[in-house]
């Protein structure tokens, strides 16, 4: 991969993300295994409490960031003062020097499908229709099935403790950020966080993600400005209905070399998916073999 300032990724060598519990396996046995870490996270926009959210406990000031961006309480040319995080409350506050009051949005919220329990608040369908996905971004089916394949690749605090969500903004087949938590919605809000702070675009980039391709998925993709959005699980209607509001290209069921395309077919470039997946075994192949030599000529 390369050394794009995009590069952020999982730690599931942080023991501070996981607990070691004990337990009986199927025939009786004692066992310890890792479990992921759920805690409360607090959010406040300078003196206003926002919202507690639960989550794994990484990456609290892009969490927070991205929650509000994600709401609309946080504007694009807002300027943020100073964000203090006290680990011992669980308490974030962030610091604009815009004067903010959103008490009366506060009392309009929805509880979405998201795990962790997703909050959607007020106006921000007013946000969503203001937005233009760009149309020249095009992406290729065998970049998909590459791409797939690079996320699986990633050391993963998944595939250490499980029960946690994966997201991930990529250029092309190269994932350039990729982050987790016990809420995809959490893990979106990451996202937007760190691309806000560091003053980045999601404009010619695909969100990945491994969760459910809903409406608040599709919500916070398109406010995050990415105009493809990806899963390996499946999609809801309505989720679907926004996306082609939207324009968004939706892409879900992405196993190996197949997925689906319920919106935005126009990105995507049809080339030869197969063909890829026999040169990426025939590359994994010949790359076993040469380590196998290497690994025989040294005995």
């Amino acid at each position: 991969m390369s050394s794009s300032p995009f590069r952020l990724m999982p730690t599931p060598e942080d023991a501070a993300l996981t607990a070691e519990l004990k337990g009986l396996d199927a025939s009786g046995n004692e066992i310890a295994i890792p479990v992921v870490r759920e805690s409360p996270l607090t959010i406040y926009l300078n003196r206003q409490e926002i919202v507690t959210a639960m989550t794994l406990g990484d990456q609290p000031q892009a969490l927070a960031v991205g929650f509000l961006r994600n709401q609309n309480m946080l504007l694009a040319d807002d300027e943020i003062t100073a964000i203090d995080y006290d680990a011992d409350l669980s308490v974030v506050v962030v610091r604009t020097a815009r004067t903010t009051n959103y008490e009366e949005k506060l009392q309009k919220k929805v509880r979405t499908s998201g795990c962790a329990q997703g909050t959607i608040y007020g106006d921000i369908m007013d946000e969503f229709d203001k937005i233009t996905l760009t149309s020249s971004l095009k992406v290729k089916a065998s970049e998909l099935y590459a791409l797939s394949a690079a996320i699986n690749a990633i050391p993963s605090l998944y595939l250490k403790a499980g029960a946690i969500h994966g997201c991930a903004l990529a250029q092309g087949s190269e994932p350039l950020i990729y982050v987790e938590d016990i809420g995809r919605h959490n893990a979106v809000d990451k996202i937007a966080g760190h691309l806000f702070l560091n003053h980045l675009s999601a404009a010619d980039k695909i969100f990945y993600t491994t969760g459910r391709l809903t409406t608040e998925m599709v919500l916070k993709t398109v406010l995050m400005g990415a105009p493809i959005l990806v899963s390996r699980s499946g999609f809801t209607e309505a989720g679907v209905a926004l996306a082609q509001q939207a324009g968004l290209t939706l892409i879900g069921r992405m196993r190996g070399s197949r997925f689906t395309v319920l919106s935005g077919a126009e990105r995507i470039i049809f080339d030869d998916i197969k063909q890829a997946v026999a040169d990426d075994k025939a590359s994994s192949s010949q790359s076993s073999s040469a380590q196998a030599s290497t690994l025989g000529g040294k005995r």
